[in-house]
């Protein structure tokens, strides 16, 4: 029989037919997506070592695992669609969901589909020898063509996305199968003493300092920068991680399709991202095994990188390949996301109505019929968005952006979810982790906002003035409303 937490809300939209196993499933093929082949060179870029690298990705892993955990507790207690918005509106007031959804809409999904789009060009370019190029306007303006795209392909129907992003999950396993098993016969050759003279980078010191070379040819001296600037390098390495751990919040959408959400969805949860968390350690140890030390930090398609170094042109091409349909199914998905969040805000009334329309591009009567389901108006604005974080941003730039954005609001989330704890102590919760489990996450997720907001002024100062013109809407739009009642 089912608990009171997991029937309220009425009847719901979808049937509750998942099990654990499924659960487990999805959680997977969200999370694990470009980010595992696109992240490494920002990180390493931030990190005075290989060994500390894989502790940034053990510690974005472990943060992304405690975050899910609390949002499953939110998810069991207080049911409802949006993410973290019903959440925060719940916890703070409807100003803060809408200022959540605002943000998912205008900066965190415009973003990562700016990022997605650069990194499916990078790959390319990558296969084709050619590194460190993202700034060119060629490079811009194709990013732009693939995510227009993108856009299209969602514009067509919900049937037709969800069958061809069907296509791109078990592209994700294959690609990080291949680094790894690269890595091993790397491994193999060397020990097998057919490896060549030069003794390889990765049987050094993984954690002895060494220089690491920027992606404008700059050198940063590890022995020479302090603790503050170490931790400002540190919390930016933690945004590169948590981007390509991205989508663990999203494992709350699926509690509406489970038999039996309050077991369910923890036991997926728990299972899932410590095989997450060990898949990426696994593709990134194999990534320093593959490459030069001093190569990893210059790329930003590190994967298409280290196995054209390792294998030659012929099997980077293939590698691109994979990356490229690992990027696009991201893009996909991302880009389908981002359509529903506006419909949502729309359907709240926090975004104009237009953006609750589909199937047609601008106003349609009411009673108008449509052959599609599409949102193409809130698929318009996410691309038209995106295109400008492309031609006005750059991939490392954007990443720390992103993840200023996304953690801000998590970080409220898990606060507020601590301090309902307390505030309303009789609230039930058919799951509920021990507190060191949200307050782990808020103050290792706290402590990142600030110092990458202090280390990155100026992806902070956009932020701040995005949210400034998101409150002047909120109360505008309220403003209007009261006067269209009277």
């Amino acid at each position: 029989m089912a608990s009171d937490a997991e029937s309220r809300g009425g009847g719901g939209t979808f049937t509750r037919n998942l099990g654990t196993v499924e659960a487990f499933a999805i959680v997977i093929s969200i999370v694990i997506g470009s980010g595992v082949f696109t992240s490494p060179g920002s990180i390493d870029t931030n990190v005075p070592s290989p060994g500390v690298a894989l502790a940034v990705w053990l510690v974005g892993g472990v943060l992304a695992w405690t975050g899910a955990s609390t949002l499953a507790e939110l998810g069991a207690a207080i049911p409802g669609e949006g993410g973290v918005q019903p959440f925060l509106k719940r916890i703070y007031g409807d100003v803060f969901g809408f200022l959540a959804a605002w943000t998912w809409i205008v900066a965190v999904m415009p973003a990562t589909l700016a990022i997605l789009s650069i990194v499916f060009v990078e790959s390319i370019y990558s296969a084709a020898g050619v590194t460190g190029d993202e700034g060119r306007l060629t490079h811009k303006l194709l990013s732009v063509g693939i995510l227009g795209l993108v856009g299209l392909a969602n514009s067509i129907s919900t049937k037709a996305t969800t069958r061809l992003n069907n296509f791109f999950v078990v592209t994700k396993f294959v690609a990080i199968a291949g680094v790894v098993l690269a890595a091993v016969a790397a491994v193999g050759v060397q020990l097998a003493g057919r490896g060549g003279r030069e003794r390889p980078d990765w049987r050094r010191s993984w954690f002895r300092y060494r220089d690491s070379v920027n992606p404008d040819g700059s050198v940063t001296h590890w022995e020479g920068v302090g603790e503050w600037e170490l931790m400002g390098h540190l919390s930016t390495a933690l945004y590169g991680a948590l981007w390509a751990y991205s989508g663990w919040d999203k494992a709350i959408y699926i509690s509406a399709e489970m038999s039996r959400p309050a077991v369910q969805l923890p036991a997926a949860i728990n299972m899932s991202i410590p095989t997450i968390i060990l898949c990426f350690i696994a593709a990134n140890a194999s990534y320093y095994v593959l490459l030069p030390w001093d190569t990893v930090s210059t790329t930003d398609s590190v994967a298409v990188t280290a196995i054209t170094y390792f294998l030659g042109p012929a099997f980077g091409t293939v590698a691109a390949v994979l990356i490229c349909l690992v990027v696009a199914g991201s893009l996909l998905g991302n880009s389908f996301v981002a359509g529903r969040m506006a419909v949502a805000a729309a359907n709240m009334d926090w975004f104009p109505r237009l953006f609750s329309v589909v199937g047609r591009v601008g106003s349609r009567p009411d009673n108008a019929e449509t052959k599609s389901d599409a949102p193409i108006n809130a698929i318009l604005l996410s691309t038209v968005l995106s295109a400008l974080y492309i031609l006005l941003g750059s991939f490392r730039a954007l990443l720390t952006f992103n993840g200023i954005g996304e953690y801000t609001f998590f970080f409220l989330t898990v606060v507020g979810a601590i301090a309902l704890r307390y505030r309303e102590p009789d609230l039930r919760r058919p799951y509920k982790p021990i507190l060191a489990v949200p307050v782990t996450f808020a103050l290792v997720s706290g402590f990142v906002v600030v110092r990458g907001a202090v280390f990155a002024p100026a992806q902070a100062g956009i932020l701040l003035g995005l949210w400034g013109v998101g409150v002047l809407f909120y109360y505008a739009r309220g403003k209007l409303r009261a006067r269209d009642a009277l």
